[in-house]
């Protein structure tokens, strides 16, 4: 018996080892694949004229910071950050990177929509709502987008990059990233409000749209 639980306990010190490198060589081959990834964007984005402000770090690790948080995923394997885009032209930087970073907030504010919309298409039918309900509800999720954007308030972008364009006009371009969990967790709030005050749901059936 002793000897049979000495086997077992070696298997498991084993695996968990093995579960370690495993885990460890992930993140090398992620982290050198970010390296490669961002080497050659940030050659691509130079050779076009784009650059960091000064002060900032270098452009190959700003972009390699950005592509790693692109790909974390939880235990899931859901990804951890979504993004958004956002490009403006203006007299000013500061001008045209707030411009920028409204229009990559509405990017986001449509991913976390769609995001929403998947919750509580999934969750209708456990709401019991009448078919004139459930058209309401899609409806007023559809249209959203523009207060969450509103809720998600200033989100500092991953990455600002600059290029002068001539004709004193200079374009920014930003990425913005935010936690996937966090940004539902602002549409539920958003969403649960708007079909409160506009269908009169009870809160039974706001729960259950909720996935609560």
């Amino acid at each position: 018996m002793k000897k049979l639980l000495s086997i077992i306990l070696s298997c498991l010190i084993s695996v968990v080892v093995l579960s370690q490198q495993t885990t460890k060589d992930l993140q090398k081959e992620l982290k050198d694949k970010a390296m490669r990834e961002a080497r050659k964007e940030a050659k691509k984005y130079e050779k076009a004229g784009w650059s960091v402000a000064p002060g900032s770090i270098p452009l190959a690790k700003v972009l390699e910071n950005t592509w790693m948080k692109q790909v974390m995923s939880d235990d899931k394997g859901n990804v951890i950050y979504i993004s958004g885009d956002g490009n403006a032209v203006g007299e000013t930087k500061s001008a045209a990177e707030l411009q920028a970073v409204e229009l990559g907030k509405l990017q986001l504010a449509g991913l976390i929509q769609t995001n929403m919309s998947s919750l509580i298409s999934a969750n209708i039918g456990n709401a019991q709502l009448t078919t004139q309900e459930a058209a309401s509800v899609t409806e007023i999720v559809q249209s959203a987008k523009n207060i969450i954007a509103m809720e998600l308030g200033y989100v500092d972008p991953s990455f600002k990059l600059f290029r002068n364009i001539g004709n004193d006009k200079i374009e920014v371009q930003v990425r913005l990233m935010y936690d996937t969990r966090q940004s539902l967790e602002i549409a539920k709030k958003v969403v649960r409000q708007e079909l409160k005050d506009k269908l009169k749901l009870n809160e039974g059936k706001l729960e259950k749209l909720m996935g609560i």
